[in-house]
């Protein structure tokens, strides 16, 4: 006799094609699905949730083309191993500060943050010539984060000042670590429209699970 199970399992195809036997629970979709449909519609048509086992083992295996250095944007500006050790109190609270922007915008993903990143260097690159010029982003999420990540900054600096007494992050130190994430979002970028590697690992930088061992960033984005 057919269980309910077989039963469901021969009958139901899955929730994408509508043609092939589902093989595992989608939770970008609530509903069962085949592993073709998964490798091919994983964050392009599917936004899938961080903690979905069949994304995390993907990351794993994801191999983005590799990094021209000299075709990098911002290259002028240094991003050496000496800043990353000198404001690792920084970075954190810029990975966690990107993470709430956009875990709290619907619909974003890592080309938005992208586009982000580039009106907010823009925006610091004027502070360097003794003016001030806010660089909108045309993306209007991209402007959305922005303006979330430029009141987490001032809050970050008014907070820093108060315990110290003198103000101690550099206009030049948040420019140089804004680099350091642009280059690192283009460096984890997957390619997929709806890909969000670079936003996954902001939230492992920002909330790092006890054990875990980040892989380094690559050599092309620290200058020695």
């Amino acid at each position: 006799m057919l269980s309910v199970s077989s039963f469901y399992t021969k009958r139901v195809p899955c929730a994408i094609c509508q043609s092939r036997r589902p093989k595992r629970f989608c939770p970008g979709v609530g509903g069962d699905i085949c592993s073709v449909c998964c490798g091919t519609e994983r964050e392009s048509t599917v936004t899938c949730p961080f903690e979905c086992e069949y994304l995390q083992d993907a990351r794993k295996h994801e191999k983005p083309a590799a990094l021209d250095s000299n075709t990098l944007p911002n290259r002028d500006i240094r991003v050496t191993e000496k800043l990353i050790q000198e404001h690792g109190e920084l970075i954190t609270f810029l990975a966690a500060v990107w993470f709430e922007a956009a875990s709290t915008t619907p619909g974003v993903c890592d080309y938005d943050v992208r586009d982000a990143l580039d009106a907010l260097i823009r925006t610091y690159r004027t502070l360097q010539a003794g003016l001030y010029y806010e660089t909108r982003a045309v993306n209007a999420v991209a402007q959305q984060l922005n303006s979330f990540v430029q009141k987490g900054l001032e809050q970050f600096r008014k907070e820093e000042q108060h315990m110290s007494g003198l103000p101690k992050t550099r206009d030049s130190d948040v420019l140089a670590l804004l680099v350091f994430f642009q280059h690192l979002e283009l460096d984890r970028n997957n390619g997929r429209r709806r890909g969000r590697a670079f936003i996954d690992l902001l939230r492992r930088l920002a909330q790092p699970t006890p054990g875990e061992s980040l892989e380094a960033p690559a050599s092309a984005l620290v200058q020695l």
